[in-house]
């Protein structure tokens, strides 16, 4: 058995269309894993383009516009690697569809070893005074409830299997603060506090639950940031330079392998330095 082998195991990730969420699954896969990709957006859905309104996301918008939406297509290029996958729809926000989607994945693959809860919005930014209402609710809704909703439906699965492995993504913003952040950072510590808690009720089953805080990382995201600050975040970094994806992704691989099985309830900075005093 190679270093950080997952074969046999099913891995469940949400948000898994672009960005860190695309090369999550590819990570995983090609360490052994089975991939269950799941997002709100799905290039094939006839209902494509109400999905990405109802997201009420500017870079959704974008990706839709051109055409850089990926969920299938990972789908294709892990298959294409000799792993087994499929793509569901599923809005993390909305608990029935979570309850649905999840019994059609056990009903397919017969367990959920992994589980790495991905799914965000980052594209509301101003000081407290211009936050606005509707999108705060919705930052709630998707990037804490909606960990939360997916969690808890899985959760039972790894139970019953005396086995799991649980991934929360939460940001430096979650743990350091976010100027202009208010409701990103705000989830994001909350996601925190759910990965530790999901840690001590998951110990006794066999389940592990850990915290990644990423930094900047040059994502899609990131490159559509405006230049300007991205420059000034990334001099904040020891590194001087945004991180990879694959810096998140092989972070996440490790944690869910066996040779990390002792670490739980622990927040994982893949930030470059950032949160330390640099000049």
């Amino acid at each position: 058995m190679s270093f950080c082998d997952l074969t046999g195991k099913v891995a469940l990730v949400t948000g898994g269309s672009r960005g860190l969420g695309r090369q999550d699954c590819m990570t995983l896969a090609a360490l052994g894993a089975d991939v269950v990709v799941t997002d709100i957006l799905i290039e094939s859905d006839p209902e494509l383009e109400k999905a990405v309104e109802q997201s009420e996301s500017i870079l959704a918008n974008v990706m839709q516009s051109q055409g850089a939406i990926y969920t299938e297509k990972t789908v294709a290029d892990i298959i294409a690697m000799g792993r087994k996958a499929s793509a569901y729809k599923m809005d993390v926000t909305n608990r029935e569809q979570v309850a649905e989607v999840i019994g059609k994945v056990m009903a397919e693959y017969g367990h959920i070893d992994i589980l790495i809860n991905n799914a965000a919005t980052l594209d509301h930014v101003g000081p407290i005074e211009r936050q606005q209402d509707n999108l705060w609710d919705r930052d709630l809704k998707v990037n804490l409830s909606g960990a939360f909703n997916v969690t808890k439906a899985v959760f039972p699965h790894m139970k019953a299997n005396n086995f799991g492995r649980i991934i929360f993504m939460a940001s430096v913003a979650g743990t350091l603060g976010g100027f202009g952040q208010s409701s990103y950072s705000t989830t994001k510590a909350g996601v925190i506090g759910l990965g530790k808690t999901m840690a001590l009720e998951g110990g006794r089953y066999g389940i592990t639950s850990n915290i990644i805080a990423p930094g900047v990382i040059g994502t899609e995201a990131f490159q559509m940031g405006n230049p300007e600050m991205n420059e000034r975040i990334v001099k904040r970094t020891v590194f001087r330079k945004p991180g990879e994806p694959e810096d998140i992704s092989n972070t996440i691989a490790f944690l869910c392998s066996n040779e990390a099985k002792y670490i739980t309830g622990q927040v994982i900075h893949v930030a470059g330095g950032i949160d330390l005093f640099t000049f």
